[in-house]
């Protein structure tokens, strides 16, 4: 039995043992008497004599200073397992006189209470790990190789929008320039030259035509109302008017509507196995006229233009088509010099000739005789605020579409970046995926690649936990390695009260499902996450060496 074991040994290496007895192997080390023999609570609310440690009697308030006896609540009790994996237990389940499975080795109680059995409890569960392990490897490679799939066609998709955007940016600046050089002539226009302008037959007739064309929309619409409302009068009338009293208008009216709507007559329907539902009849819904295609004369609409690119064409700027128009009609032919003077002038004189000319034009405006271009008879500007709405829209617009490119760029880079979603972009599937699981009062939710939190059950703030901030930082650990992988930081959450900002420490391992399994919090506001992921189930033969060894990246441990 364990007791007698322990009997030979001095009284001060038995002391030494109990004194360790229930302490998470972390903490270990700050369990280490002063050289005046005392020891300080792990809150440093208190300093007490080395010998009240595991004395069965709870000195310090947060209970630090009795991790294996059980004295005082709400404690945890580490169980070492040799042989096996160690595990806590509550507190109060110490010296209860129950073994508990999680202590395999029966350091929960007095000794000769419970045998020490982890090293059968550890190979069974070695036996059993190895395979799991086998059929996550399998299985969970599978899912792994739908991510890697998943990476190619979204850098595929990225690659297209890159491309699609880059287009719509020249199309866009373009048409940008155009309209900017539309808002600024006319915002150097007086009201009464636009005026003036609008009172061109060109423009009025413009004007008259489309607002003929809103009104025989409407009007339009308002018949196909009527007509889906006569549809639904004419089809209750065919599918209740009994035939038997022979109402020759009826029938008359009944036999029309079917042709009209291309409708078998409601007499057959039922017959010669035809149902209304093979004959293109459903329940509560009002048939469709039958439609004949019409040939369409060029540049004539077709009746889905008409329907879906009427509006657009309805709500043109007819302003700066006006302005456009001019601008056009004013200008001389391409290549022409017949109309431009100062094409015929020495470059010397150039100048003095467009002095000349203002000079004369500044004349001509004093006297009378012709009108300024741009001043008013009130002197006040145009308003131009629908011309300058249109610019800022295609302005907004375009900027749209160039962060959507930097965007796509960006994304990009990332996807086979080992710093990033992995080399063969196997984490990019898994880009925004929230891990949850309840702990006590609260639910942890991790949201890869994104933040931590820790929400209340029962009401209450929500506090973060962290942001992410990057894979594995060790030294010893290379990025692009399976164990640069298996942990991600997450810092700079919300701050403690009284104490440091709270942070998270997430462990992956292999699995099939994506999910969040543990948490503890090891310090005050230092939280240790674990979870599984198909991300990690890299094939089988990926474990192998070069001589057919395993390699370490694929070793369990215990």
């Amino acid at each position: 039995m364990l007791w007698l074991l322990l009997l030979p040994l001095p009284l001060p290496a038995l002391g030494a043992v109990e004194k360790t007895l229930g302490i998470a192997p972390h903490l270990v080390s700050k369990y280490v008497p002063s050289r005046s023999n005392t020891w300080t609570c792990l809150d440093g609310s208190k300093e007490i004599p080395w010998d009240y440690v595991n004395d069965d009697s709870c000195d310090c308030a947060d209970g630090s200073d009795e991790p294996g006896t059980g004295a005082c609540p709400n404690q945890s009790f580490y169980c070492q397992n040799e042989g096996h994996i160690g595990s806590f237990i509550p507190s109060s389940r110490v010296r209860d006189g129950l073994c508990e499975p999680n202590c395999c080795d029966g350091s929960d109680e007095r000794p000769g209470v419970c045998n020490n059995v982890c090293q059968e409890v550890g190979q069974a569960y070695k036996t059993k790990a190895a395979e799991e392990t086998k059929i996550r490897k399998t299985q969970g490679s599978k899912i792994r190789s739908t991510y890697i799939a998943y990476a190619h066609k979204e850098k595929k998709r990225l690659e297209e929008v890159i491309e699609t955007s880059a287009a719509q940016i020249t199309t866009q600046e373009k048409e940008v320039a155009r309209l900017r050089d539309i808002a600024e002539r006319a915002e150097s226009l007086s009201a009464a030259a636009l005026e003036m302008k609008q009172q061109s037959p060109l423009y009025t007739s413009l004007i008259t035509h489309a607002n003929a064309l809103k009104s025989l929309q409407r009007e339009h619409k308002k018949h196909l109302q009527r007509e889906k409302e006569l549809s639904n009068i004419l089809d209750a009338l065919r599918s209740g008017y009994n035939p038997n009293y022979q109402d020759m208008a009826v029938l008359e009216a009944v036999r029309g509507w079917e042709e009209i709507a291309g409708l078998p007559h409601i007499n057959d329907v039922g017959k010669d196995s035809v149902s209304d539902e093979e004959a293109g009849v459903e329940e509560d819904t009002v048939p469709d006229v039958v439609q004949t295609k019409e040939e369409v004369e060029d540049d004539m609409w077709s009746a889905e233009e008409l329907e879906n690119d009427l509006d657009d064409l309805l709500n043109s700027d007819y302003i700066s088509l006006l302005l456009e128009h001019d601008e056009y009609v004013q200008s001389p032919p391409e290549g022409s010099v017949l109309f431009d003077v100062a094409s015929y002038l020495p470059d010397s004189i150039v100048p003095q000739y467009e002095e000349f000319k203002e000079t004369i034009l500044s004349l001509l405006v004093s006297l009378g005789i012709i009108k300024s271009e741009t001043s008013s008879s009130t002197g006040t500007s145009l308003d131009t605020s629908r011309s300058r709405q249109v610019l800022t829209d295609a302005e907004n617009e375009l900027n749209k579409v160039k962060k959507e490119k930097e965007n796509a760029e960006n994304d990009l880079k990332e996807i086979f970046n080992i710093h990033g979603y992995g080399l063969e972009g196997e984490w990019k599937k898994l880009d925004g995926t929230c891990l949850r699981t309840e702990n006590g009062d609260y639910t942890y939710e991790v949201c890869l690649f994104g933040e931590a939190k820790q929400i209340p059950n029962k009401g209450g703030s929500t506090f973060s936990l962290g942001k992410f901030a990057s894979w594995d930082p060790s030294p010893d650990v290379k990025p692009g390695e399976e164990a640069y992988y298996q942990k991600q930081i997450y810092n700079r959450g919300a701050r403690c009260w009284n104490g440091p900002e709270r942070n998270v420490v997430l462990l992956l391992s292999c699995g099939t499902e994506n999910t969040l399994n543990s948490v503890v919090e090891l310090e005050k506001c230092e939280y240790q996450f674990t979870g599984t992921t198909p991300a990690l189930c890299r094939p089988l033969d990926s474990f192998e060496g070069r001589n057919g060894k395993k390699s370490n990246a694929g070793k369990d441990e215990l």
